[in-house]
C-alpha cells in the first residue's frame, strides 16, 4: 500500500468539512522532512549486512519496536521514527514465519522506497513511500 492510498478520501468524506484531518497528512509532511535521514539509515543497515529489508516504524504513541532514530519531541515534528527490520518483525511475531516470503516478494526496492509500519490508535499497516516524491 502507498501512503497516498491512505490519504485519499472516499466519496463520503469529501463533502464533510467537519471531519478532522487524517493524522497521515502530518506523516507525509514529516516524511518529506525526514526522508534523507531515513534513506541514509536504510543504506547503512543494508551495507553493514544487518538486513536487506529495513522497516521504519512511524508512530505518535510509545512503541517498543526497533531503535529510535528520529524523535518527534527533539525535532519538533508530529511523528517518531524507529528503525527495524524484517528479521525483528518475524522474531517478534508481527510478521508470521509463513508470511515472510510473501512480504519479501512484495517488498519494494529499499534504495527507492522506505518501508513504513505506520502505527495509529486504530491499528497499524505497512506503507511504501518513495524517497523521490
Amino acid at each position: 500500500m502507498d501512503l497516498q492510498d491512505l490519504l485519499n478520501k472516499g466519496p463520503e468524506e469529501e463533502g464533510n468539512p467537519s471531519k478532522p484531518k487524517s493524522p497521515l497528512v502530518s506523516l507525509k509532511s514529516d516524511l518529506d522532512f525526514y526522508k534523507e535521514s531515513i534513506q541514509e539509515v536504510s543504506a547503512e543497515m543494508m551495507a553493514e549486512g544487518y538486513t536487506l529489508y529495513p522497516i521504519f516504524v512511524a508512530h505518535q504513541l510509545k512503541v517498543d519496536l526497533g531503535e529510535m532514530i528520529l524523535d518527534r519531541d527533539e525535532l519538533n515534528t508530529q511523528w517518531t521514527i524507529q528503525a527495524s527490520s524484517l528479521e525483528e518483525f518475524v522474531d517478534r511475531g508481527i510478521i508470521e514465519e509463513d508470511k515472510k516470503e510473501y512480504f519479501i516478494k512484495n517488498f519494494k526496492p529499499a534504495n527507492d522506497f522506505m518501508c513504513l509500519f505506520v502505527v495509529v490508535p486504530e491499528g497499524a499497516n505497512f506503507v511504501f513511500y518513495p524517497y523521490n516524491s
